[in-house]
């Protein structure tokens, strides 16, 4: 398989497809719980719209909707609270999913044929459209959304920085895939200064997007502490890279290959955007939360804690949201044995972190 180029980052940041075992949809649990624990902060943010004078028709739009059962649940909160609160006087909605081209779309347009089938939905009288394409640029007209709304998305980069991809003269991040407290100074500056271009772009192609008085609530892995390299944020990633390692010495992989790959994700400082956000000016930030999900996060609310059953769990989370790019960049033959390596790293260690995100509501000024 080729290496993986930024040109093709948008084509294999895509989730696991379908509805199995390795699936995104099965091992989205901790998407699952942020949600829940950003609904609060969503609600309010809804009912703040709909307390203005809303036109007869408004557009709503998901960024980054994946797939599973997590593709509506925020949508249908959205849709909901705004008939509750409107009453018989609700709008016409028009409602946006959008994700990557190679999201899988068909199985989300499933899900929402399955819930209308069922009976009464939130979703019953809307306009649904599917949006392929990457949020950090424009998808929308100037002027045509009224409400917003991404979650667990926007700490995926567009791109691994280019300052590390550049064949024969990149930085080199030897032995890791990710940021971590033994990786060069200048490694860390190019994964923020990525961060910075990306989240800029974001907010600049929103602010033509969405209408004056609009509203968009955010939810996103991010950190508390200006440490860039804090074992909340890069432990996994240490582990993953261990993982390779391990299949280093045993001679299933160069080390070359490790080397050379870096995982196109950033989880920023809270301060950091809010700076961003003051310095881009469209938007006023009305409300912003931290959620920390307890390192079992990842199991299902009323199951037994045991650390190997997290951390069997924790390997299929990881895996569903990495295999598209390792295969990209290593071939396919080695997924089994890396994630079995993850799995034992883990089962082998005592640490525990928690896994932080961000909510945060936004005004259109």
């Amino acid at each position: 398989m080729a290496e993986i180029q930024n040109s093709e980052a948008p084509k294999i940041l895509t989730m696991n497809q379908g509805i199995g075992d390795q699936s995104y949809a099965t091992n989205s649990i901790s998407q699952s719980k942020y949600q829940s624990g950003s609904r609060p902060l969503l609600r309010r943010a809804i009912a703040a719209l709909c307390a203005a004078d809303l036109p007869p028709a408004i557009a709503v739009a998901d960024l980054g909707c994946s797939s599973g059962p997590n593709a509506l649940f925020a949508i249908s909160e959205i849709v909901g609270v705004i008939r509750g609160c409107c009453g018989g006087e609700a709008p016409e909605l028009t409602v946006f999913l959008n994700d990557l081209a190679e999201n899988d779309f068909n199985s989300v347009f499933r899900g929402l044929s399955n819930k209308k089938n069922g009976g009464s939905s939130a979703m019953d009288e809307c306009f649904v459209a599917g949006v392929p394409g990457s949020f950090y640029g424009r998808l929308f007209a100037s002027n045509s959304l009224h409400f917003v709304h991404s979650s667990s998305s926007l700490h995926w980069l567009s791109q691994v920085p280019q300052e590390l991809s550049e064949k024969g003269k990149g930085i080199r991040n030897k032995g890791k895939i990710f940021i971590s407290k033994t990786s060069p100074s200048e490694v860390i500056e190019a994964y923020y200064g990525q961060f910075k271009k990306d989240f800029s772009c974001f907010l600049k192609s929103r602010s033509k997007e969405v209408v004056c008085g609009g509203r968009m609530v955010l939810t996103f892995r991010g950190r508390r502490q200006p440490d860039p390299c804090p074992d909340e944020t890069c432990l996994l990633w240490d582990y993953l890279g261990l993982a390779f390692q391990a299949l280093v010495h045993e001679g299933l992989i160069e080390e070359e290959k490790v080397d050379s790959y870096n995982t196109p994700y950033y989880e920023p400082y809270v301060e950091d955007v809010r700076r961003e956000i003051e310095e881009e000016g469209s938007f006023k930030i009305e409300n912003l939360e931290i959620i920390a999900l307890a390192w079992d996060g990842v199991n299902r609310d009323g199951e037994s804690y045991e650390r190997s059953k997290t951390t069997q769990q924790m390997a299929k989370a990881i895996q569903a949201v990495n295999e598209c790019m390792i295969r990209a960049h290593f071939g396919g033959d080695i997924i089994e044995s890396l994630f079995k390596r993850f799995e034992e790293i883990m089962v082998a260690d005592t640490r525990e972190v928690e896994h932080v995100s961000l909510v945060l509501s936004l005004l259109r000024k």
